[in-house]
């Protein structure tokens, strides 16, 4: 359902969310090597929400990726918009071009429930709760 660019930019967010501030900014490299995601592709996409004033960054030799309090207010929802546009949650799980209440693809009703808490879940829980779930142990983001 989600672009690999959608999955890696939430890892990053979350992983910034959990202890990089202000005054302990890290660099993409360090980011992608804790999430294990290609470097290369992370960096552009960094670059991308920190435009987007979605993540902070600043340059320099003691620059990096760090996250206000008001980058953690932010809903999750608000990554993928930005990255894949949320039609993504309406494009069918198979794939079908006129997949629709009227003509549904085998999986439909079961997906359409799951897609509507997954878009409640996001939008209505900021990036600093999903972080919290992997400080306190509940989730994670990496093996």
């Amino acid at each position: 359902m989600l672009s690999n660019s959608s999955k890696y930019s939430l890892k990053a967010v979350i992983f910034l969310a959990l202890d990089i501030n202000k005054d302990r900014k890290v660099g993409a490299k360090e980011i992608a090597s804790s999430i294990d995601v290609p470097l290369p592709f992370l960096a552009k996409l960094l670059q991308d929400l920190a435009r987007k004033k979605i993540i902070s960054s600043t340059k320099g030799p003691s620059g990096g990726f760090y996250l206000t309090e008001e980058n953690k207010a932010q809903k999750l929802l608000v990554i993928i918009e930005h990255i894949d546009g949320l039609s993504k949650f309406n494009e069918c799980i198979l794939g079908l071009k006129d997949c629709s209440l009227d003509k549904p693809c085998p999986v439909h009703f079961l997906v359409q429930p799951l897609r509507k808490v997954l878009i409640d879940e996001m939008n209505n829980n900021s990036i600093s709760v999903f972080a919290k779930k992997v400080q306190i142990g509940t989730t994670f983001l990496s093996l």
